[in-house]
């Protein structure tokens, strides 16, 4: 009793000792602006180390709980914690080649319909599995897919659609679920990058048939590494939970024996009859359970991602005010019916800028602003590529200009007010010198 008692006394002093954490004064040119980054307060830290005080650190309560929230803030039926957002694509796609979907199941050579521009993990598992990626380009407005170019890609071969919301902005849902509903294709949205974002009033993550997130420190929430596959079908939900755990038939959850009553009974495959349904697998899977400890931060963060998505629009605000007068610079624009948590704020260079984007993302650098650029560019250009047997729509001339003048710099929750005038200050001045 007395061991559990010291407990809240523990935790108290955890908040204590983080509020006491000091911050770090700003100052402009020596001090870094980062692109991306967490925001940690005293209860997050409480939250993580009461979670490790059990002793039980594989999925627990902590993991429960951070599926069942975020498969009720998304507004879909369930989620499945993940050790990151690429495991959570992957296990996405790979699911869809499941047997038990019978004609509608994914094999070799089906094409998958994906964005010219965006990050390697969305494109990989296409390839992974065998598919065939079919590269449709981009809006230079929204940066998100072209809906007439993934209208044309479509073919009798197309089983499915993987496009992400770009930098948080969703791409056109409305026309990418009507054409999937009209061709009976899949849907997977990659929603890493847009927790929070809204489609005519609806979040993000919940049109397509799975979605996905990622929890890394980038992200608008973190686990630390993490991510979650959304899902409203049972069926594939048990596919997923399956692929997670080592490809095993048995779903017993951590520390769980015997859920089916039935543990020495079952026959499967070639197996001798009674064989422990533990150690049955039948699929080819993964290990990518997440931690208890990531679940605890997860479902502590996850209770402030409102207020965390109002910071970052209203940051995206700030640098859209400061520096739409400079001609030499463009900017994404919202999608039609959208509402954003944006990721970051887009900044592409006009080609008849007399500066480059390397010259203007060096300039910051130097400046000691973080920038990143979109994501990998043009996919189909980039050197793990070049042996994958694409089908390319077009000639893609939007994803090389994205790939050519757009950079990003950060919105995140944790910047400062002297920290962003120090950005916008250093942009338009770089800029108004070459004008």
């Amino acid at each position: 009793m007395e061991r559990i008692n010291l407990r809240p006394e523990i935790l108290d002093l955890v908040r204590k000792y983080w509020e006491k954490k000091p911050l770090e004064a700003f100052s402009p040119g020596e001090s870094h602006v980062s692109v991306s980054g967490k925001l940690i307060d005293s209860e997050d830290i409480a939250t993580l180390v009461d979670s490790c005080l059990d002793g039980w650190f594989t999925s627990g309560k902590y993991t429960d709980m951070f599926e069942k929230e975020l498969a009720k803030y998304i507004g879909v039926r369930n989620s499945l914690f993940v050790n990151s957002g690429s495991s959570a694509n992957l296990l996405a796609l790979t699911a869809l080649t499941s047997k038990r979907l019978g004609k509608d199941r994914l094999g070799p050579g089906d094409e998958i319909i994906t964005a010219a521009t965006g990050f390697a993990t969305t494109l990989n598992p296409i390839i992974q599995n065998g598919l065939t990626p079919v590269i449709v380009d981009m809006e230079l407005n929204t940066l998100n897919v072209d809906v007439n170019q993934v209208q044309e890609a479509i073919s009798p071969r197309t089983k499915g659609i993987m496009i992400a919301h770009t930098l948080g902005n969703p791409f056109a849902l409305d026309e990418i679920v009507n054409l999937c509903n009209e061709n009976n294709l899949w849907l997977i949205e990659d929603n890493c990058d847009a927790l929070g974002s809204k489609y005519k009033g609806k979040l993000t993550g919940s049109f397509g048939d799975l979605a996905t997130q990622s929890f890394y420190p980038a992200h608008h929430i973190t686990s630390g590494e993490g991510g979650a596959v959304l899902v409203n079908s049972p069926s594939l939900r048990k596919e997923i939970e399956s692929l997670r755990d080592w490809g095993r038939d048995c779903y017993c959850p951590s520390g769980i024996d015997n859920t089916c009553h039935k543990r020495f009974e079952w026959q499967l495959g070639s197996l001798p009859k009674g064989y422990d349904h533990k150690y049955i697998y039948s699929k080819i899977g993964y290990n990518f359970k997440a931690t208890e400890m990531q679940a605890s931060l997860g479902l502590s963060q996850l209770s402030k991602i409102e207020v965390f998505g109002e910071v970052r629009k209203i940051n995206f605000e700030f640098y859209k005010n400061k520096l739409s007068s400079l001609e030499s610079l463009t900017f994404a624009e919202e999608t039609i019916d959208s509402s954003p948590s944006w990721f970051g704020f887009p900044i592409i260079v006009s080609q008849k800028a007399r500066f480059s984007r390397n010259e203007i993302v060096g300039h910051l650098n130097s400046r000691n602003i973080g920038t990143r650029l979109l994501f990998a560019g043009n996919l189909t250009k980039q050197p793990a590529y070049e042996d994958v047997n694409f089908r390319k729509v077009s000639d893609l001339t939007v994803a090389d200009n994205l790939m050519n003048n757009a950079f990003w710099i950060g919105v995140q929750p944790n910047l400062s007010n002297d920290q962003m005038n120090y950005v916008a200050e250093t942009i338009t001045a770089f800029v108004q010198q070459r004008e």
